[in-house]
């Protein structure tokens, strides 16, 4: 988020009032060792999350003790370790990476500088390698306070991303530009009120938005992710947007369309699975559908596998969001973070999402379909139109659904033809059914005088030990029934 001189003058006023230094913000003068500045980042990343705020501060051109404005000479940009710049400086000795941000201002009195920091989110922040904290007043090593230690862990494992903080101290004015309020009335089924005040209390009562003591508002990183108007409005955030890529031909070596979306989760939505869908090739004749003019892969299936990059990310990692690249020949959708569930059980296993309260929301204004529905759908479709069956992989911390153009079997591989052959013994499975001879030649479209072809291939799904007979003992292939080797 870019901070105007008047939010930042108001938010140096509120630090002011804070009758002595706390946990979460410090005063200084002119010091500006850099050593001490990344033991401080450190220090007040770590006690922001443990006494429950989204930033810690570190303040130059103020008085330790009467918090009167000083002035600075302290300029952070001219700041140089070596050759390297003390930003970079700082940011390659802090583990894990987190956002801090240096603002400059002049007020009446002189010229000040604020640090901002991010609270630490999945564990404690280091500078060089060691964790620190504030006790008070004094900076000390989180080691040194064992019981603080176990407090920041516990934080930790049980602070949901959407509790967080995407900015605070805001106006309702502020608010009310930030939040996309209309779209959030319209997809939640009610009339939008005819005042702020009833306005802001529907959107805290969904905790997309808090008051705080000062009377200011925050909006929550729930608020934010859904219903922002732009997401580059929060610096947290902004890497979270939707990227859409179009390539020529089957590589990335050549771009034809790039777009990323600037729109909340939730009123941004409907929009992003229209532009995707406008840019997705059609084909006139898919499989057995027999209807022309169609999309090269079902609208539900990439409506279903586009809600769940949404959802399922971990937006604790920095720097990265959900991507949607299309090719000439698949189309695949990427979002950060392993899968809380196994690829292989994606079919049957209910849903594990880090971001519980996003999802039932989503769910609530039918984004996304319920728990456990979504990926026998897209499964499904792709059996419907006969298309390869999607690939699930988990590469380099992020979780891809690869969606495949018409292959006729001739032109499938032996990996291609026992990957279908799993999900649809997966299918069958959730569907109170087993895999045939006869499921399968529908599913590939083959003719019945070829049942000698599926059973090759039902025999190498049964080789990689995908799926096993229900009859053990039974020696007759033509009526033999098969189910997902965790069956």
């Amino acid at each position: 988020m870019t901070y105007t001189q008047e939010y930042l003058l108001r938010l140096l006023n509120e630090l002011q009032l804070l009758p002595k230094e706390t946990e979460w913000v410090e005063f200084k003068h002119n010091n500006a060792d850099p050593q001490e500045i990344g033991e401080y980042i450190s220090a007040l990343a770590n006690s922001a999350a443990l006494v429950g705020k989204a930033h810690g501060y570190l303040i130059w051109g103020i008085d330790a003790k009467a918090h009167n404005i000083l002035g600075t000479h302290f300029s952070p940009k001219e700041q140089k370790i070596g050759n390297e710049e003390m930003e970079n400086w700082l940011l390659h000795l802090l583990s894990p990476k987190i956002n801090f941000y240096f603002h400059e201002l002049l007020a009446e009195q002189g010229r000040v500088v604020i640090l901002e920091i991010d609270r630490a989110s999945r564990s404690p922040v280091l500078f060089r390698g060691i964790e620190y904290i504030r006790v008070g007043s004094y900076k000390k090593p989180l080691k040194e306070f064992p019981e603080k230690e176990r407090r920041l862990w516990r934080i930790f494992d049980t602070t949901p991303f959407e509790e967080l903080h995407a900015v605070e101290n805001i106006t309702t004015d502020e608010v009310l530009r930030f939040i996309d309020y209309p779209s959030y009335f319209e997809l939640v089924g009610q009339p939008l009120p005819d005042n702020k005040r009833g306005i802001l209390e529907k959107l805290s009562g969904d905790n997309m938005i808090l008051i705080d003591d000062a009377g200011t508002y925050s909006i929550t990183n729930l608020g934010a992710i859904l219903f922002a108007k732009k997401l580059d409005d929060f610096k947290s955030l902004k890497r979270k947007a939707v990227r859409v890529v179009v390539y020529n031909g089957t590589t990335r070596l050549e771009t034809i369309k790039e777009q990323t979306g600037g729109r909340g989760y939730a009123s941004g939505f409907g929009g992003l699975i229209e532009f995707i869908n406008g840019l997705i090739p059609r084909n006139e004749i898919i499989g057995k559908a027999l209807r022309k003019d169609v999309p090269m892969y079902p609208e539900i299936a990439v409506r279903e596998l586009v809600a769940n990059a949404i959802i399922h990310q971990d937006f604790f990692l920095k720097g990265t969001g959900p991507m949607i690249e299309i090719f000439s020949d698949r189309l695949e959708i990427t979002n950060p973070g392993e899968s809380l569930v196994k690829t292989e059980r994606f079919l049957d296993s209910p849903p594990k999402s880090r971001n519980e309260t996003l999802a039932s929301f989503m769910r609530r204004i039918g984004v996304c379909e319920e728990r456990g529905s979504g990926i026998d759908k897209v499964v499904f479709q792709a059996e419907f139109y006969q298309l390869p069956a999607p690939l699930f992989e988990v590469i380099d911390n992020s979780t891809k659904v690869t969606l495949f153009s018409h292959r006729p079997l001739s032109k499938m591989d032996k990996n291609d033809k026992i990957r279908a052959t799993y999900l649809h013994a997966c299918l069958k499975y959730v569907q109170r059914e087993s895999l045939t001879n006869s499921s399968l030649r529908e599913r590939f479209g083959i003719q019945k005088e070829n049942s000698a072809m599926v059973s090759r291939i039902i025999k190498d799904a049964v080789e990689e030990k995908v799926i096993k007979p229900v009859e053990q003992e039974s020696e007759s292939r033509k009526h033999a029934r098969y189910v997902p080797f965790w069956a």
